[in-house]
């Protein structure tokens, strides 16, 4: 049963999105800021970050989803996630500072990003899962779940976006102090303490709703046996088809996220002031998204939802690139073009946080569908699968970000006036590129999701019949 029946409290609901606040800094962080800080700072070349970024996603691929099924497996007094979310978040905040101030001399090398990146990722790995796993066990309902999702993108949100601001207003202040190390050490520092709080505070705010013994337990964990239950998991239909269209979907917005510094700074021309403001304009976004998206799966459902998001944020994103490679757009760095620029920006970053909810959504109704095939409830599992597309999209997207700046020949220390035009219009070429590509992708997959609100809805009626036939006896294993 659900541990929480009816209109879930807004206190739960705060509290449980607050979490997402550290999956924020990290994002923001890996995609605003990782490849510049490596590439243009640091010396690496962009190939070789991007390639270490790749490595550290396969290694990913092989862990995040043996946390998920540990995290469905931990049995005590205060369920199966909140030890994970009290236990992993000083070690991350520890590899969060030394992320952004690397314990090396000298330029790092290919393994030694490697490092960096796997001990971040992992172990927001161990709370993120763990976190985002409790909303199908919080509540069946179909659009409840949608809520706890818009508050948790909300506050991931205010979170990475809050980091950029004080990144552009404190940390990084002009195009200068963005090439030296100092501000991204002060900001590596200050997200760790953000990090810490969001994970232990959101675990406290939900403690008094969810910290119950699990109603099952599981049997002993063997690698054979994870491994086993992992690819048959993953091999659920209606699972392959999200991972299809959400990783397509995420990739896209870890590519505008991750060559955002590169097209503001050499295509735009963007002032000091602009730099400041842009984080605050896509605030906006995610406010009109968290107003817009509860509705929009009340009328045409996530999938639709999804498909359609992913569309319009390719019209209107692509929009100002082609009148600016037509020669129709108003000279880059003033006022009209930046402002301008921006607006699409906030109305195409909407369009495309609604696809994202409406993807990482769905996953809660493959739990119920994977469990009338097997009888088994997999919540760890599936969302560790959802978490690594999620971070195949950030790796993805700033391989993609790397390739882009090499074939273009952006060199390292670059200043605005430096670049050459034809730099710069290919660049929007290439950008303009691969952004159809992947929203055309992501659309088609996320628009043959089989799952509808009325499947769902049935599953979840048919399971409160079967637990209600169930005499009350022994603790059974799953």
């Amino acid at each position: 049963m659900s541990l929480v029946t009816g209109p879930l409290p807004w206190r739960l609901k705060l509290m449980h999105g607050f979490g997402a606040v550290a999956f924020g800094v990290k994002d923001g962080g890996f995609s605003f800021f990782l490849l510049p800080f490596y590439n243009l700072v640091l010396g690496v070349d962009a190939g070789i970050v991007g390639a270490a970024l790749a490595t550290a996603l396969v290694i990913d691929a092989l862990v995040d989803p043996l946390i998920g099924h540990l995290c469905d497996r931990t049995y005590t007094r205060w369920g199966r996630r909140l030890p994970w979310l009290y236990t992993a978040p000083l070690p991350l905040a520890l590899a969060w500072t030394l992320l952004w101030s690397p314990p090396f001399t000298g330029v790092p090398g290919f393994w030694e990003i490697v490092a960096l990146a796997v001990g971040v990722r992992l172990l927001l790995s161990a709370c993120e899962v763990p976190s985002i796993s409790m909303v199908p066990e919080i509540t069946a309902d179909y659009v409840e779940r949608t809520t706890l999702f818009r508050y948790r993108y909300l506050s991931g949100w205010i979170g990475g976006l809050a980091m950029s601001v004080l990144a552009f207003t404190v940390f990084l202040p002009t195009p200068q102090s963005q090439l030296e190390p100092d501000g991204y050490a002060l900001f590596g520092m200050v997200g760790a303490v953000v990090m810490l709080v969001s994970v232990v505070g959101s675990a406290a705010g939900q403690h008094r709703y969810v910290a119950r013994l699990p109603e099952t337990t599981s049997q002993p964990f063997s690698l054979a046996r994870a491994f086993g239950e992992i690819f048959d998991a993953f091999r659920e239909r209606a699972f392959v088809i999200f991972a299809c269209g959400a990783l397509a979907a995420h990739v896209s917005t870890g590519l505008s996220l991750s060559i955002t510094l590169y097209v503001t700074r050499y295509v735009w021309q963007f002032s000091e002031l602009a730099f400041k403001l842009y984080p605050l304009a896509l605030g906006l976004s995610v406010i009109a998204m968290f107003l817009i998206v509860g509705p929009l799966h009340r009328r045409f459902g996530k999938p639709m939802s999804g498909a359609a998001g992913s569309l319009v944020t390719l019209g209107i994103a692509a929009t100002p690139y082609v009148l600016f490679l037509a020669d129709l757009w108003p000279t880059t760095g003033s006022a009209l073009s930046t402002g301008l620029f921006m607006g699409f920006m906030v109305a195409a970053n909407t369009a495309g946080v609604v696809t994202i909810i409406s993807a990482t959504s769905m996953v809660a109704e493959i739990v119920e569908a994977y469990e009338e095939r097997t009888g088994k409830r997999a919540e760890g599992t599936f969302y560790a699968g959802n978490w690594l597309v999620t971070k195949a999209a950030t790796g993805g997207g700033i391989l993609l970000t790397s390739l882009i700046v090499q074939i273009v020949g952006l060199q390292p220390g670059t200043t605005q006036a430096a670049v050459a035009p034809e730099v710069v219009r290919n660049l929007a070429i290439a950008y303009l590129i691969v952004a159809t590509a992947l929203a055309v992708i992501a659309a088609f997959w996320l628009s043959r999701f089989p799952i509808t609100r009325a499947d769902h809805e049935a599953r979840v009626a048919a399971r409160i019949v079967r637990e209600r036939a169930v005499t009350s006896g022994p603790v059974t294993h799953k």
